[in-house]
């Protein structure tokens, strides 16, 4: 790959009306475009992504106010903007909307109805979305079904039909490692028959379509052999099926393989990377005829930077009229609000599309009536509640008490007669002594009231008709549902000719119980809730009253307890959904949070980050937000590896100081106990120097699940506090230098490994291991620099069961028993401090560092201490003799991840 050898091909584009414009020529090439993303030096959070660059504005057109100018009523707050370098690779850009794919018509190559193969190699941002498609020959038009693949739930997933209509579905039995980078070249073979009577479905996975190609999992054999149906339909990749109800694959494609046989003949070969830029349509190696629909585009398009302009501030002098903009990633306007989410309660319930009323009663202590967010919905009608009393439910803002006289009445639209299902939640201290209405809710059926009572031991529902007489009627002696949070259910619902109705409940976080009971007739619908409650009921906490027009929804379940115990991915992945913002994740970000607190959008975000211990940043090449959870930072492939020589410029400054040093750590648990860890040994350790460094200190809170993690975090934080290895703050690169990096260099993200190899010789001789955290970008016409802040990825090198090299532990303390030369191959080893050195010959080698040298053990002997180590010398390029003393541990340190 060479460096263009006329001016950079930069793009820059603003989204006017859904459209992105390219206004390249309006950016002025005598001032840079400076690019900064991810973490500044030393910083403890992700800021905002900027962009700065210069528009020629002689005619008005980037002032949002003239109204001759040519953006009048395009631009203004918040304008989109993305900035692109078009070189590299080739890939098909798939934008992920409906209609967005590659297609090939249907061939007689094509009809395979036997043993298949299909492959797929994509670098997306939404592998995790539920019905993703990649690649099939599928519609849902009758008689138009053969096959495709995408995944299902995190899984990859494969569907085919016999027959045109009836589809067979199998799933992978475990969800791939999606690289830090997104790609992934995933495959799927259907051996139709086996041989065993039935056929074998395997998926597999690889780093590209060049392999090596590795089993997903198991084989899924199922029984009775099966075939796959020969459609019309068209080959697809991308939008695969064109389902509404699907998502479509949203990033690059490189290339996709369909083969007539498991390892057979290739009868579909689209690689995208050996396309032109802006090619409409091509031939592929098989003589398939591929044209591009929708959004698709075959690119090299890098995409440096996505963010919005929010200001456009004109500058003039006696030659020039100019525009200076500095652009803001999306974390700039979310970091803007401070308003908190509403209650998640309050959140979801409306969400439900079968909801007829809601009333929250989250209203403030001097209310006289609680209020509807569902249109149409008129206030509930109240008195003797003492509003915002009581705040002790997760899901709610602080609910009202009743008062010995409180009632409440709220008039429900009608909706279409049939099932329904009225709710509420609800906090008794002990059932009365007397019986006592709880509920009253007046339908339209053949049943005109339904009347809920409770009393000690013993529960009532009365289905009344117009007269009052009972046509059905629940009794029971079940258990009370009292002194905690909890909520009632009664569902009505047609069973044949017959109403069911059934009265439910449920302890939040706990036990539930459902009665039923059978009468004649129809449920109609609810018209009006009430409660006269009376004084047995007083002092009764009560909220979240709502009518839906279905006999059964889970839209409270989790919310009541405001997600309690939610994973740190799950919660993100919610939130993003709730609030519209675009987001992808990396890794399963299994740690668990407490109770969703009443706080700003990325204020929550932040408490996921926070507990995961994982990084927030956005999205370069598109306008939102990633997260890469901390298992993705674990033992990475290097992204990029550069060499000291050729690759890096400017000075590549090492810096040993204390900025991080954090050697007592304590971490509580919000509303729970906490737990205090701290390094009072080694270098770093609190003792005073020169034993140590002395005590620093540093405590949190988190928004933790329980109280078994304050101490998992603690350890984790003072682990990360007390590495003790030099740092690189900054690495610089320059791609107009280097070309062959752009492809490697520009697909860094926020938490990807650098290495640097063969530094100089005044610098440690091992490989420079480093974490990208942030990055600062220049373009101009003949430059295009990248400078990466970096921490030490060693912290991130965690042990791994049955790995040669993560999966060894060490000892507790081992040194040298006698002086060796520099050429000496055989050593003597004590060990001061726990077992002994393995001797066992399947464990051999592994690689021991004795004052800065790295060795390599190819045999240990010796039953007792000292012991006799066989070694290769100077592996790390260190030549020097070892004085008798020198500490002996293993060259990579075993580390319990958190």
């Amino acid at each position: 790959m060479t460096f263009p050898q006329t001016a950079l091909p930069i793009r820059v584009e603003l989204n006017l009306a859904g459209t992105w414009t390219d206004i390249t020529h309006d950016v002025y090439a005598r001032d840079q475009i400076r690019i900064t993303g991810g973490r500044a030096d030393e910083g403890t959070k992700v800021d905002n992504g900027r962009c700065t660059m210069t528009l020629n504005n002689r005619g008005g057109k980037y002032s949002p106010r003239c109204p001759t100018g040519l953006y009048y009523g395009l631009i203004g707050r918040n304008t989109p903007v993305r900035v692109s370098v078009l070189t590299g690779t080739n890939y098909l850009n798939m934008p992920g909307a409906v209609g967005d794919y590659a297609s090939t018509p249907d061939t007689a190559a094509l009809d395979i109805t036997g043993d298949l193969d299909v492959r797929f190699d994509g670098t997306l941002t939404n592998w995790g979305a539920t019905n993703l498609e990649l690649v099939g020959k599928f519609t849902f038009a009758a008689g138009g079904r053969s096959w495709y693949l995408g995944m299902r739930n995190g899984l990859p997933h494969f569907e085919w039909s016999a027959d045109g209509n009836n589809t067979i579905q199998v799933d992978a039995t475990v969800a791939p490692t999606i690289p830090p980078s997104g790609r992934l070249a995933l495959a799927f073979t259907l051996d139709v028959n086996n041989g065993s009577g039935g056929s074998t479905a395997t998926f597999y996975t690889a780093p590209t379509l060049a392999g090596p190609w590795s089993v997903l999992g198991s084989p899924i054999v199922t029984a009775g052999v099966t075939s796959i149906f020969n459609s019309s339909a068209p080959l697809r990749v991308g939008d695969a099926i064109g389902s509404l109800n699907f998502t479509s694959a949203s990033g690059a494609c490189h290339g996709a393989q369909v083969r007539s046989g498991i390892g057979g003949t290739l009868v579909a070969n689209p690689d995208f990377t050996a396309q032109a830029a802006g090619t409409t349509s091509f031939t592929d190696s098989t003589g398939k005829l591929w044209t591009l629909s929708g959004g698709t585009e075959i690119t090299n398009r890098r995409v440096r930077f996505s963010g919005e302009i929010s200001s456009w501030p004109t500058r003039w002098d006696t030659t020039d009229i100019y525009t200076q903009v500095e652009a803001a990633g999306i974390l700039r306007r979310y970091g803007q609000g401070s308003s908190p989410l509403a209650s998640t309660l309050r959140r979801r319930v409306p969400t439900d599309p079968n909801i007829v009323a809601y009333w929250p009663m989250e209203e403030g202590a001097s209310a006289t009536q609680a209020m509807s967010p569902i249109a149409g919905v008129q206030p509930l009608t109240a008195s003797g509640l003492q509003w915002a009393q009581d705040d002790t439910l997760p899901g709610s803002a602080p609910l009202p008490v009743l008062a010995a006289t409180a009632s409440i009445s709220g008039t429900v639209p009608l909706a279409t007669p049939g099932n329904w299902h009225v709710e509420m939640v609800y906090n008794l201290a002990s059932m009365p002594a007397s019986l006592t209405t709880m509920l009253d809710v007046s339908a339209t059926g053949t049943a005109r009231r339904y009347i809920v009572r409770v009393q000690t031991n013993n529960v009532q529902v009365q289905a009344l008709d117009v007269d009052g007489t009972q046509l059905g009627f629940i009794s029971s002696t079940a258990a009370d549902f009292t002194g905690s949070w909890s909520r009632l259910q009664l569902k009505v619902s047609t069973s044949g000719a017959n109403t069911l109705m059934e009265i439910v409940w449920l302890t939040i976080g706990g036990s539930g119980l459902t009665l039923g009971s059978t009468f004649a007739g129809s449920p109609g619908s609810v018209s009006r809730v009430s409660s006269p409650f009376g004084s047995a009921l007083e002092g009764m906490r009560l909220g979240h009253l709502s009518v839906f027009s279905v006999a059964n929804t889970g839209i409270y379940a989790d919310a009541d307890d405001a997600f309690n115990g939610e994973s740190a991915r799950g919660r993100l992945e919610r939130l993003a959904s709730e609030e519209g913002l675009p987001l992808s994740i990396l890794g399963p970000g299994t740690e668990r949070l407490g109770a969703q607190r009443s706080l700003p959008l990325l204020d929550l975000l932040r408490e996921a980050e926070d507990v995961d211990h994982g990084t927030l940043y956005e999205s370069r090449d598109r306008l939102g937000l990633a997260y890469r959870d901390r298992t993705s930072l674990y033992n990475q492939a290097p992204a990029v590896a550069l060499n000291y020589h050729t690759d890096i410029v400017g000075p590549l400054e090492p810096t040993d100081d204390d900025q991080h040093v954090r050697n007592d750590v304590t971490v509580g648990r919000i509303n729970g106990s906490s737990a205090r860890s701290t390094l009072d040994v080694g270098p770093l350790s609190t003792q005073a120097p020169p034993y140590g460094v002395g005590r620093y200190d540093d405590s949190s809170t988190l928004n933790l699940y329980s109280d078994d993690q304050p101490a998992q975090h603690a350890g984790w934080a003072l682990h990360m506090g007390t590495w003790d290895e030099t740092r690189y703050p900054v690495v610089r690169v320059n791609l107009a230098r280097v070309p062959t990096l752009i492809d490697a260099a520009t697909s860094v993200k926020v938490g990807d490994r650098i290495t640097i190899a063969n530094p100089p010789p005044w610098l440690p001789p091992d490989t420079i291991d480093l974490l990208a955290q942030g990055y600062a970008e220049t373009l101009s016409q003949f430059e295009w620099s990248l400078e990466f802040n970096c921490t030490p990825s060693g912290p991130w090198s965690v042990s791994y069961l049955d790995d040669s090299m993560f999966g060894r532990d060490d000892t507790a303390g081992s040194s040298l028993a006698a002086a060796a030369t520099s050429t000496a191959t055989a050593l003597s080893v004590a060990t001061t401090s726990g077992p002994l050195w393995t001797q066992a010959g399947a464990d051999m080698p592994f690689d021991v560092r004795i004052g800065g040298e790295v060795m390599r053990v190819t045999a240990v002997t010796g039953s007792t201490s000292p012991q006799t180590f066989t070694v290769t010398r100077s592996i790390n390029g260190v030549v020097k003799a070892q004085a008798s003393g020198a500490d002996v541990r293993l060259a990579s340190q075993p580390v319990i991840a958190l």
